[in-house]
């Protein structure tokens, strides 16, 4: 299903090249590196592994949107309600809420994404020109499935 312009910030496949590169282990969490298919950006993301699980060559659709809401409408960052409309997450297996809270731009014209979702971390670099709908401190929504 085609989401508007106005709902997605962003999207590509990533295929995941490492799990926890750092060496470091958590109960619950792994850190997946991977590398888009389309755009060559770098993602370093924070899933919970308990109910959502990775390995290495897993290849996954990562769609970053504003809203979840399939007619564009914006989202209410501040509550979630459970309703029996379709949204966007219906088509999804793994979704987080979050914020971004760093972009730095470097002079090559590469750009570096940090986001939150509850303390779950985001890396994403790219081409600024890719990443020009993400802005600081935006509200956002990371929706993931595997391919």
């Amino acid at each position: 299903m085609e989401t508007s312009s106005k709902v997605t910030l962003f999207e590509d496949i990533f295929e995941v090249t490492a799990l926890n590169p750092d060496g470091y282990k958590f109960e619950r969490v792994n850190r997946i590196q991977a590398t888009g298919t389309t755009f060559e950006c770098d993602l370093l993301l924070d899933t919970n592994c308990e109910i959502y699980s990775l390995k290495e060559a897993d290849k996954v659709t990562m769609l970053l949107a504003s809203t979840l809401h399939l007619d564009g409408s914006p989202a209410d960052h501040s509550s979630y309600s459970v309703s029996n409309e379709p949204t966007l997450a219906d088509n999804y297996e793994y979704v987080m809420h979050g914020r971004v809270f760093d972009i730095s731009y470097e002079k090559d014209g590469t750009v570096v994404i940090a986001a939150s979702f509850g303390g779950l971390l985001m890396r994403l670099t790219g081409e600024q020109r890719h990443l020009t709908n993400i802005l600081a401190d935006m509200r956002l929504f990371l929706l993931l499935k595997k391919d």
